[in-house]
């Protein structure tokens, strides 16, 4: 050993300086050595291994298990102690005996598990899911004339005799029979209708749609749809077969009005005849016809609820009402107070209450509908050229030939005000909205004025909303849809003329009438269905034309 090493280790005495105590552990090391000689390996096999870790999680966890188990018994038993022995035998009725296990309670409410045998590619959470389902139980016993019961006889309905197919169809299943009632209404529908396409495409996009809201939840935009209100321009409209097609006729129409809840429609013409024809827009089959002798229909009209038609004719003063629902015709001869000798134009209220009818020297009378009496009579000055009811039935709106309106009250029959139709020399219709917004005067020069009504009932002078200058004759007819976002304008006077007006924007579609075809001639009435689907006139060659409106999609 070289000397600097033994000088580093050993402790130089004659300094005195006194060893590290790493120098002395050292020593005491090899001490022991010398003493007991080289130390001896361990037996492998005494060796023990550090318990794995996954193994004391286990441990872990089902120490914690049994602690919550205990500490639910004890809370158990706590409340257990305040329940009356009523409470406690209705559970045991229940629950069965489970005071020491409240997982076998779980388990058998839970049911036994079902133990699938292959091997799927399902998640471990989706096939938990699936181990918490009970499994299908089979029906105990199968009784066979509940297999019987389930055959429908067709031959004894009617109805069911004309779904069959052939004689051998005397008996079918409710599933075939199910199947065949959907086929006949696809074909009475003309196929499968959009709602039902609708519902498959909801049914199939149902996890799409999952993901879709959690995505909407999270973000902020604009989700309010497109306006379904009616667009200004160009009207989407299609011809439809005649609406008195099964009954044609020569002479003049002079009442088209659809039926205020059914698809029906009310032809009238001066051959002394009303026809009412159902709307499918392809046949238009006839239902029925009243023929009434020596009587020229000047106008016709539904009541408000639909079970009854009232006429009048050009030259008498009687007044007939059909009972559609008893099938009667009754001629009112005669009413008490009216000294009208010819009743031809008339009114029904919107509310079915009133009957308005225009008479001579500025006369205008109020009839009740149920009692057909007199209620009162109003007069204006000068001709009263046509009247109207407001949409609420409270008020009647009466245009003078002298170009003036007036507005009365038709509880108190007080006039409530006048004003002066702008531009107007002679009136000759007037209409009001069924939203009760506007007010539309007709004169004999053409020209269609549109008001606010709020204007009519406060002003002497009201200024139009819109002048609508469209026509050169005077305008005879005057119509709004129920939805007002249509005013139909027609004149007698000349061929093709009628207009169809936007509201609110008061502007004329550019599309009606189409000038080349040339198939309207001159138009005397005009009505719009219940829902604007459908719109018709009729014309002085006894045809009733009619147009199916695609924005709309109800009758």
């Amino acid at each position: 050993m070289p000397p600097e090493r033994s000088s580093r280790t050993r402790p130089d005495r004659k300094t005195g300086t006194r060893p590290n105590q790493k120098t002395r552990m050292k020593q005491d090391r090899r001490a022991r050595v010398g003493r007991d000689g080289p130390p001896r390996k361990a037996d492998p096999s005494s060796q023990r291994k550090p318990p794995a870790r996954p193994r004391a999680a286990a441990a872990a966890i089902a120490i914690a298990v049994e602690e919550e188990r205990r500490l639910r018994q004890r809370n158990r038993l706590t409340l257990e102690e305040d329940k009356p022995a009523v409470e406690r035998c209705l559970e045991e009725l229940v629950f069965g005996d489970v005071e020491d296990n409240e997982d076998a309670l779980l388990q058998r409410l839970r049911g036994p598990r079902v133990q699938v045998q292959e091997d799927s590619g399902d998640s471990e959470v989706e096939n938990e899911a699936k181990d918490n389902f009970p499994p299908q139980k089979k029906p105990v016993w199968v009784d066979e004339e509940d297999e019987d019961a389930e055959m429908v006889d067709m031959i004894s309905n009617r109805f069911r005799k004309d779904m069959m197919k052939n004689a051998n169809e005397s008996k079918l299943s409710k599933d075939e029979l199910q199947k065949r009632l959907k086929e006949e209404f696809q074909h009475a529908m003309g196929g499968v209708p959009t709602w039902v396409e609708t519902n498959k495409q909801k049914t199939s996009s149902d996890d799409e749609s999952e993901e879709d809201e959690d995505d909407l939840l999270q973000r902020t935009g604009n989700f309010i749809s497109t306006s379904t209100s009616l667009p200004k321009g160009i009207l989407k409209m299609k011809n439809c077969q005649h609406a008195n097609a099964e009954r044609p006729t020569v002479a003049r129409i002079s009442s088209v009005q659809f039926h205020p809840r059914a698809q029906v429609v009310m032809v009238a013409a001066l051959d002394n005849s009303v026809s009412l024809f159902q709307v499918d827009g392809k046949t238009n089959p006839k239902i029925q016809s009243i023929y009434l002798e020596k009587f020229p229909i000047f106008k016709a009209c539904f009541s408000a609820n639909g079970e009854e038609v009232l006429a009048t004719s050009t030259h008498s003063k009687v007044l007939y009402v059909y009972d559609m629902l008893a099938g009667k015709l009754i001629p009112v001869h005669q009413v008490r107070g009216l000294k009208e000798k010819i009743v031809r134009s008339f009114e029904v209220s919107s509310d079915g209450s009133f009957l308005l009818i225009n008479g001579v020297a500025g006369y205008f009378h109020l009839l009740s509908m149920k009692t057909r009496e007199l209620i009162g009579s109003m007069k204006i000055n000068g001709r009263i050229a046509a009247s109207t009811f407001s949409s609420d039935s409270k008020k009647v709106y009466a245009s003078s030939a002298d170009g003036e309106v007036y507005v009365w009250d038709v509880n108190s029959r007080k006039c409530l005000n006048r004003f002066v139709d702008e531009g107007s020399l002679y009136g000759l219709s007037i209409a009001t909205s069924r939203n009760g917004q506007y007010v539309a005067c007709g004169s004999n020069c053409g020209v269609v004025n549109i008001y606010n009504q709020d204007s009519c009932l406060q002003e002497t002078n009201p200024k139009p909303i819109k002048a609508i200058m469209n026509l050169v004759t005077g305008v005879t007819s005057l119509t709004f849809n129920p939805t007002t976002e249509i005013l139909a304008i027609a004149s007698e006077k000349m061929k093709e003329a009628v207009r169809l007006v936007h509201l609110p924007s008061c502007t004329v579609f550019s599309n009606f009438p189409v000038v080349k075809k040339k198939n309207i001639s001159l138009v005397h009435t005009m009505d719009f269905s219940p829902r604007s689907g459908y719109f018709a006139l009729g014309n002085e060659k006894g045809k009733a034309l009619m147009y199916r409106l695609h924005h709309y999609s109800d009758f």
